[in-house]
């Protein structure tokens, strides 16, 4: 597939960058009409938006280029051009949640109530995005002869963006559906990064460009760790509440 979508004025617009902005457009759409109907007021999420989408967006390419250090050092003024792609995910959550966080101590907001609302948009967003790396024939995984396998230079292999991008879907419905029988505030934010991550971390192990640590690789790494704190603040919100 072609990586540009259409030119203007003979500027090309890529695909991955209309799919992102598409993505954050549907997330803030389902996020205003999950937080109408908690009671915040009308311009919240395009408040919160103005604020988290720019942060997620710079989290996410620091993240990317800390751990691609051993090229982006010797080419620097690379670190700017994200038309090729280059936007690491779980960057963008970190930089994302703390521009939140701080959002709702400054409009006196519960930050656990509207990360609630928040959760499966930012998943949404993560759905539909995906599909960029496809334009960008990047986030793939290893050659297999699977009947649903996609040609990349010559070779059949894994989809693992179509992977993820249905888990994220699956996962978006789950937590919309939850929602509703929440027990307390967060939980649902907290599956989110539960949910995500269990998926995340059996796709990663067959892509083949994956950010590495070492021998390791940093998503499954930052997966197990965010399980494991998902699961200890879970346990704190439950004391709380009582």
């Amino acid at each position: 597939m072609d990586p540009i979508a259409f030119t203007i004025f003979g500027v090309p617009v890529a695909w991955y960058g209309m799919l992102i902005s598409i993505g954050i457009f549907l997330g803030i759409i389902l996020a205003t009409h999950r937080a109408k109907r908690e009671g915040l007021y009308d311009d919240v999420i395009l408040d919160l938006a103005l604020i988290a989408v720019p942060a997620g967006v710079i989290g996410a390419r620091l993240y990317y280029v800390i751990f691609k250090w051993d090229y982006y050092g010797q080419n620097p003024s690379d670190i700017f051009r994200m038309r090729q792609g280059g936007l690491a995910i779980h960057g963008g959550i970190i930089a994302g949640v703390l521009a939140g966080y701080i959002f709702c101590r400054y409009k006196k907001i519960g930050f656990w109530q509207l990360a609630d609302i928040c959760a499966p948009s930012i998943i949404l967003g993560q759905a539909v995005g995906r599909w960029g790396n496809y334009f960008n024939q990047e986030a793939h995984g290893t050659v297999t002869n699977l009947p649903w396998a996609i040609e990349i230079n010559g070779e059949m292999v894994h989809p693992t963006f179509l992977y993820e991008s249905i888990w994220n879907f699956a996962v978006m419905f789950f937590l919309i559906y939850y929602t509703h029988k929440r027990k307390f505030k967060g939980q649902i934010f907290l599956y989110y990064l539960i949910l995500y991550s269990v998926g995340r971390f059996f796709i990663e192990g067959l892509r083949t460009d994956s950010l590495m640590l070492g021998p390791l690789r940093v998503a499954q790494v930052i997966s197990i760790v965010s399980i494991i704190g998902a699961f200890i603040a879970m346990q704190m919100l439950k004391n709380r509440k009582k």
